[in-house]
């Protein structure tokens, strides 16, 4: 097996485990537990919080370590997650699947930074775009089918059983990362600094790099409304809109719809248009699904409330994958090699670190305030998002940068 084939093979087990995981904690939590959106926000913000905790120490184990070695730690926490979280479901203890969600993301963390850093020594520069959206494919697929076979199997069995199959997608991940070459660990020179200078060298140069510090103000600022609306979803969908767990699981696939159109989409765009007309347009795109998710609990218990949220996940699926791809072919191009684990966990940690915050903040205020203030702040969130983007360099990008160091 060809070493990019089996990191394709890899993302695709890995982000099925991920996704199924994501769309039955809300299910299980709510069905099983009989979770408000105080708690399910606690339990969303547990499996986000890894984004947080763990980038930053993940990415200087990346320039350090094995990657291989790496990539097989990480599906074993995979693994281990979904048996936790089968425990807890039967024993209704809530912060039990709290720890089973914040293991499972932590191994989807230690993946998907050492695979991103280590996709640009598997292939020529000028295919980054187009491996990186082959990539982004394998995540689309599966996330177009996971909330929909999740919600299936809530209705006709049991929301845990959607724990199972991530548990199946992360051991055949696991056997495709086996099938990877055994590499040594990245270069670091004759004096290695301590753990904690790594860290901080990486910081350092996202800090002061203008279209990065870009990215990543972007990207907090979207993530945050993101996982605000994936925190009140499930009460919003079989509350106001008066979906069932099969019709809300749908719904949430145009998700996934989204992204594997804006994957196909992307090795296009990248050909045609210049990088700041799509680094623009997907968190813009955002702002008009906030509008949609608005407005459709004015049409709860129809077909017109239940278009209008599947259209809002569709848009922000597509938009925000061709944003993904392009930012991240940039930051692989002005990324030094040494420093590719350490930056990639910098942004990694401004795009996912924010996650718990947004989805607390999602949380609570409906809890405290209702769904629809909820809804008003991941509007604003999504404004604010678009408005970095305009205001940074990167709406002045009419090129790809030149390769680092070439």
């Amino acid at each position: 097996m060809k070493p990019f084939t089996a990191l394709l093979g890899a993302a695709a087990g890995t982000h099925a485990a991920d996704q199924l995981a994501l769309a039955t904690l809300p299910l299980t939590a709510t069905l099983v537990l009989g979770a408000g959106p105080g708690v399910l926000g606690l339990l969303v913000a547990a499996q986000s919080a890894a984004w947080l905790l763990v980038s930053l120490p993940a990415g200087a184990w990346v320039d350090r370590l094995p990657r291989r070695r790496l990539l097989i730690a990480a599906l074993g926490f995979g693994l281990l997650a979904s048996v936790v979280a089968v425990i807890a479901a039967a024993t209704g203890a809530a912060s039990l699947l709290g720890v089973a969600a914040f293991v499972g993301a932590s191994g989807t963390v230690i993946y998907v930074l050492t695979s991103v850093s280590l996709l640009p020594s598997l292939v020529p520069a000028t295919d980054l775009p187009r491996a990186n959206a082959r990539l982004e494919l394998a995540r689309a697929i599966v996330s177009l089918a996971a909330p929909l076979v999740a919600g299936l199997l809530a209705q006709h069995l049991s929301p845990t059983w959607g724990y199972g199959l991530a548990a199946l997608g992360a051991a055949l991940a696991l056997a495709c990362v086996l099938a990877l070459p055994r590499v040594p660990a990245p270069a670091t020179g004759t004096a290695r600094p301590s753990f904690l200078a790594a860290i901080r060298a990486g910081a350092r140069f996202v800090i002061r790099h203008e279209l990065l510090r870009g990215i990543s103000f972007c990207a907090i600022f979207w993530n945050f409304a993101f996982f605000a609306l994936l925190a009140i979803w499930a009460p919003l969908a079989l509350g106001p809109l008066g979906l069932d767990p099969a019709r809300m699981g749908l719904a949430q696939s145009a998700y996934g719809a989204g992204l594997i159109l804006g994957a196909l989409v992307a090795p296009i765009t990248s050909r045609h248009l210049p990088p700041l007309a799509t680094l623009i347009f997907g968190p813009a795109v955002s702002v008009v699904a906030a509008g949609l998710f608005l407005v459709a609990p004015a049409h709860g218990g129809t077909a017109a409330g239940f278009a209008l949220a599947a259209a809002g996940y569709f848009l922000v699926g597509f938009g925000p994958m061709l944003w993904l791809i392009c930012q991240t072919t940039v930051r692989q191009l002005v990324t030094p090699f040494s420093l590719m684990g350490r930056v990639n966990a910098t942004v990694q940690t401004a795009i996912y670190g924010v996650r718990p915050l947004g989805a607390l903040a999602g949380g609570l205020l409906a809890a405290e305030a209702g769904l629809q203030s909820a809804l008003v702040l991941i509007a604003v969130a999504f404004a604010l998002s678009t408005l970095v983007i305009v205001l940074s360099p990167l709406a002045r990008l009419r090129a790809m940068p030149v390769l680092a160091g070439a």
